[in-house]
């Protein structure tokens, strides 16, 4: 008689940063779903723990903090509970990010600072903690969250697209150092995803007219979606892949002059 196959990531553990909504709670809520422990971290307290009864009840060992990720301290006190109390840990998704749009030369030094801070200076926080773990091990993978922003640039997001940029910069150069010592770094850049920071801080008519006029696929990214493919680049399926900014952004960087989610030809001769 055969036997249904273990899931994915039965027997290993993962941290999450920003783990409490959005791209963050999907990746926790399918790893968990495949078989992994989790040491799940966010600034919001409530949410966490709601999270953690949910996931708790359902049979997943789970630990949690809440802290701002641009403590290192905290970060590397959290890194140690959750092998402590997990046993392991196999790779990490630094989630947490924010935005603070504002024109750039009427930008503040602090919304300039905490963007920076949170998106790329915590992320390296999280991944040296969680790297020298795997590093010990001689094996892991990383996923860090970039964006197509870090491709090009964006009015009113200098901050934004300054930390995603670093950001892949950053996957790059620990891929190249960490690779030959069994530790594995990717990204994903997504487009508009459909959680509370692109609902709260997108005007309709940008979103309707600009973004997704723009994305041949019509519409934003689940988080799901995302999170499919972050657990795709962390498990063995993805042995081979290292240093990569995945695009998941229904193929809104496969073109450009693009309208109609490019339904219109830039040529007379096919008008």
């Amino acid at each position: 008689m055969s036997t249904a196959p273990a899931p994915r990531f039965a027997g290993k553990a993962f941290l999450i940063t920003g783990a409490a909504r959005g791209i963050g709670e999907a990746v926790v809520r399918l790893l968990a779903a495949e078989g992994a422990s989790i040491a799940a971290a966010d600034l919001d307290s409530a949410g966490l723990a709601a999270l953690e009864a949910d996931l708790s009840a359902r049979g997943t060992r789970i630990v949690t903090a809440s802290f701002d990720t641009r403590d290192s301290i905290a970060t590397d006190a959290f890194v140690a509970r959750a092998v402590e109390t997990l046993g392991r840990l196999d790779g990490a998704v630094p989630c947490a990010g924010i935005a603070r749009a504002a024109r750039a030369e009427e930008m503040s030094d602090a919304t300039f600072a905490d963007v920076l801070g949170i998106n790329l200076t915590g992320v390296f926080y999280s991944c040296r903690a969680v790297g020298r773990v795997l590093l010990a091990q001689g094996s892991g993978a990383i996923v860090n969250l970039a964006s197509i922003t870090a491709k090009g640039g964006q009015p009113g997001r200098a901050n934004y697209a300054a930390s995603k940029w670093g950001l892949a910069g950053l996957t790059k150069s620990l891929a190249v150092e960490w690779g030959h010592r069994g530790v594995r770094v990717n990204a994903v850049a997504p487009n508009g995803v459909d959680t509370p920071m692109i609902r709260d801080g997108v005007p309709p008519p940008f979103l309707d007219g600009v973004m997704l006029d723009r994305t041949p696929l019509g519409r934003l990214a689940t988080p799901a979606e995302v999170a499919g493919v972050i657990a795709f680049l962390l498990s063995s399926e993805a042995a081979y892949i290292n240093g990569a900014v995945l695009e998941v952004d229904g193929g809104l960087t496969a073109g450009f002059l693009t309208h109609r989610h490019g339904a219109d030809f830039a040529s007379k001769s096919l008008v």
